[in-house]
């Protein structure tokens, strides 16, 4: 059963009636481009098939009682209330998200019970994260009929995850679960938040490989990678790494380097990762994979050696799969580092050699069990019907 099915039918079975209506906000994966969004920079995801789903019904009150059917657990809490941070984790996406509406809607206040439940793997880059702060989002909009845009949802999802949360997460996740299109890659621009739709190649499949090492983004990489970056364009006099061109980085990088080894190396990825985004859409459009292929494997090495957020099993799942898909496709790392998934793009008659090479050697070398998953681009956050 998809989460869009089981979240109508456990509703009944734990509130004891029927739920009024359902939404499903779908996760993401990044095809290029990591790190790049909170730089100002390029970013080219896609919204996948796995996400997360909210069946509710309003409530004559002010509380939200929200029931997390995947780890079974309950929360309460009152619209009418200042909105504190929960001693559980996942409810402060939930908490977060109300916080932020009432900050631009005060008038909300409408209550409701929740059950929620998706089959995003958690911490595996994938974008759990921010297929709940949209589902619960766009859940809120409706409850309370807000004039609220799909793209200030998801704005509202990046502000729950960096103030309320503590990720200091850019845009591109919750922009992709908001405004996702089927059949489409998102050429995200996160200054401007303009979205150039490129339609996905024909004849090739997503693959989307769990190397089943689990990251915690809060627990810190992530924001000294932010706080390295943000150096690295002081630096340069820029407000973002997304202002410094190519020929900048290489005129004052010695001195940069000298200055400062780690903000050198991660600046060298983002200024070069924004090119192969830019690179990557033109070869999409002229269809040339064995280019897309190649920019993603130089995106892979360059978050391997620069921006240092592989890890020894995801380097090693990522050259089994370049190994098995050939120049015709690539694969590279996908989401925020430190573990996670690795992402594919594979011609269909190719799919069941990756899917035997990894089955073959990756466990064998790594002794972890991979997952694997074929994904289709999908649709944004939408009212199941």
């Amino acid at each position: 059963m998809k989460p869009q099915q089981i979240a109508v039918q456990k509703f009944e079975e734990h509130f004891g009636y029927k739920a009024e209506r359902t939404v499903f906000a779908p996760g993401r994966v990044n095809i290029i481009g990591e790190h790049t969004d909170y730089n100002d920079g390029f970013v080219m995801p896609c919204a996948i098939n796995y996400g997360t789903a909210v069946s509710f019904a309003k409530r004559d009150d002010h509380k939200w009682r929200v029931f997390a059917l995947d780890i079974n657990e309950q929360e309460e809490f009152d619209l009418s209330q200042p909105i504190e941070p929960s001693e559980h984790k996942w409810a402060n996406y939930v908490r977060g998200v109300v916080k932020y509406i009432q900050a631009q809607c005060p008038e909300f206040k409408q209550g409701a019970d929740l059950v929620i439940t998706s089959d995003v793997p958690m911490s595996s880059g994938l974008s759990s994260s921010a297929a709940l702060e949209v589902s619960i989002g766009k859940t809120a909009q409706l409850l309370g009929d807000l004039p609220l845009s799909l793209q200030q949802i998801a704005l509202i999802g990046q502000e729950t995850e960096n103030k309320f949360v503590g990720c200091n997460c850019g845009n591109m996740d919750q922009l992709t679960s908001a405004l996702g299109q089927k059949d489409h890659f998102l050429m995200i621009d996160c200054r401007s938040l303009e979205i150039s739709p490129t339609p996905e190649p024909q004849g090739y499949s997503i693959a989307i490989i769990n190397s089943n090492v689990k990251h915690d983004l809060v627990t810190g990489e992530y924001n000294s990678r932010r706080e390295q970056c943000e150096f690295a364009a002081h630096f340069f006099g820029a407000k973002k790494l997304r202002d410094v061109t190519a020929e900048q980085f290489i005129e004052r990088a010695a001195e940069l380097r000298d200055t400062n080894e780690l903000a050198y190396k991660r600046a060298k990825h983002i200024i070069s990762e924004n090119q192969r985004v830019l690179e990557a859409a033109e070869a999409l459009k002229a269809n040339n994979m064995v280019k897309l292929g190649e920019l993603m494997a130089a995106s892979h090495n360059s978050m391997r050696d620069d921006f240092e957020i592989t890890c020894p099993e995801v380097d090693c799942l990522t050259e089994i799969a370049q190994k098995a898909i050939g120049k015709n496709g690539g694969a590279r790392m996908t989401g925020g580092g430190f573990g996670g998934c690795v992402v594919c793009l594979v011609p269909n008659d190719k799919v069941e050699n990756l899917r035997q090479a990894v089955a073959e050697n990756y466990e064998k070398q790594t002794g972890i069990k991979e997952t694997f998953h074929l994904c289709t681009a999908c649709d944004g956050v939408h009212e199941v019907v």
